[in-house]
């Protein structure tokens, strides 16, 4: 192939993945329910969803609770594994 033709080329494919990212755009605010671009008026933007923090301390768990457990991938306490 010429340089002409790689380059008639890539642009065909550049076109081709520009349409398609704005189809996905389109689809992500209809998924969305806003059926506008992302960057719309405030209004029409929903704030992000605040998720609630949980803190774990830092002290070591009650080892009873581990009495009857399986160790992952090791099978049973005090058998051989496969």
């Amino acid at each position: 192939m010429s340089q002409q033709e790689d380059l008639a080329t890539i642009r065909y494919r550049l076109d081709e993945l520009v349409q398609r990212v704005g189809e996905l755009e389109r689809t992500v605010d209809q998924l969305r329910g806003s059926g506008g671009r992302p960057g719309g008026t405030t209004a029409e933007r929903k704030p992000p969803e605040r998720t609630e923090l949980v803190t774990i301390p830092d002290v070591p768990y009650n080892h009873a609770l581990w009495t009857d457990s399986d160790d992952e991938g090791l099978g049973v306490r005090d058998r051989h594994a496969p």
